[in-house]
Parts: C-alpha cells; structure tokens; sequence
C-alpha cells in the first residue's frame, strides 16, 4: 500500500461519501488530514472516526464556493503537500429542466469550488516545488450523461482545469490529476435509491450503465486517489482516471 508518512493533506466534502472515504485512507496510510466540509456534524465525525483509528486530523467548516473563506483557511495552513477538490453537488435536468440559476450554482460548487482551493493553495506548492492536486471529476466529464446538463458541464470544466494547471505548471514540480468515477455507492445515492419503490430494481438499473454491474464503493475511489497523492505516481501529471466500470469503453 502505498504511503503518504509526513505528508499533509486536505480533503473538500470530506464530511460523507467519497471524501470521508479519502480521508480515511490518507489518515490511514500517515497523512495529517484536514476535514473541509460546510456540515460541521458530518466534518466532525470524519475527524473523530481518523482520530479514534489512531490518525491526525482537524476539521475546518467552509463553503468552497465562498472565495474568502478559502484564501483565510490558505492562511491558516502553511506546507500542504497533497490537495484534493472533492466537494460536488448535482442537478437532475435536460436543457428544459434547467435554469440559469440551477448552472450557476453547479458552477459555483463543482468548478469555482476546485479553482478556490488551487489558487489558495497552489501557490505555495510551487514555491516548494512539489504537490498533488486531485480533482473529483466524474464520467460525466467524458462523456455526456442523459439528463444531467449542468452537471456535465461543470465536470467537464473540471477536467479542463485539470489539464490547464498541469500544462502551466508540472514543469514546476506540482501535479494535476482527476478522478472521473461512475456511479458510486454512496450514502446520498443509497438514500436516493431507498426511496424507490422497488430499491433493488432501482441499483440494477442505474449500475447498468457499467458493465460489471455494480456500483463502485467510495474505498475503490479513495484508493485511486491515495495513488494519485504518493510519490509512485511521480509521472503522472494531467491525466484523468476513469473508475467507471466500463461505462465509458464503447463511447
């Protein structure tokens, strides 16, 4: 397994889902994490789940979307080594179903969210050459997904911003890299799927769309995203990993 001793780390959305999940890992395999999550209940108990397991971590209740509280967290938390922008939200809509606003505010999570935290944190980064920024992305920053058009949009502008700060700046010693999963079986979406009135049929149908058909678990992301955070992953650098179980292979 790989290691992150004596690395500091900081998780968005890192309250429930995939970021608890990453946090976990990260705090798991020697990483001090930081818990950023604005549900200061859910951030809490991540912290206490890494603390009662033995690990380092402090929570920091902010709204990623709110530019001054990041760039006062950025000052507040010199020599961080790994950054990852997880905090997302969703819209279930086509362009009918979707409103300017219903845009903006996917921007404001999905994409000015990651943009915050780079342009707090990155900085520093460079100065000391050397980080990892990670990035959720989704499938849905691939390929388009039926339905969900603000969504795809704004994961697409996360992996162009991937792109974009790798291009400008691994020469500088920091990397850039996305993760772009499928479904995953997280509490939001298991909570979603008991309101069916067929819960079963319902995973079946929305884990179709990958061809193993399963959902991924929040620890198969989280394992990708403590690869992506090691120094073994030294030559990867603007690429976005797709953990989507097949879904995007005949697009």
């Amino acid at each position: 397994m790989f290691r992150l001793d004596g690395k500091t780390a900081l998780v968005t959305g890192a309250g429930s889902g995939i970021g608890e999940a990453i946090a976990l890992c990260f705090a798991a395999q020697g990483a001090s994490v930081w818990v950023v999550d604005r549900d200061e209940p859910q951030g809490s108990a991540t912290v206490a789940a890494i603390r009662a397991a033995g690990g380092r971590a402090e929570l920091a209740c902010v709204d990623v979307s709110d530019t001054a509280a990041v760039i006062s967290l950025a000052g507040r938390l010199p020599g961080l080594d790994i950054l990852v922008n997880n905090a997302g939200i969703g819209h279930v809509g086509n362009l009918l179903g979707t409103e300017a606003a219903d845009l903006d505010r996917m921007y404001a999570v999905n994409v000015r969210g990651p943009f915050n935290f780079c342009r707090a944190f990155v900085p520093a980064m460079l100065e000391r050459r050397r980080g990892s920024v990670i990035s959720m992305a989704s499938i849905g920053g691939i390929v388009a997904v039926r339905d969900r058009l603000a969504y795809t949009i704004s994961k697409f502008a996360v992996v162009g911003l991937t792109k974009s700060l790798a291009l400008d700046h691994s020469h500088q010693g920091v990397r850039f890299n996305c993760i772009c999963p499928g479904r995953v079986e997280t509490p939001f979406v298991k909570k979603r799927i008991a309101e069916y009135p067929d819960p079963e049929k319902a995973y079946r149908e929305m884990a179709s769309t990958q061809l193993n058909g399963r959902m991924a678990k929040p620890a198969e992301i989280a394992a990708a995203a403590l690869y992506l955070a090691a120094d073994e992953s030294e030559m990867v650098t603007g690429s976005s990993l797709l953990i989507d179980g097949g879904w995007s292979a005949g697009k």
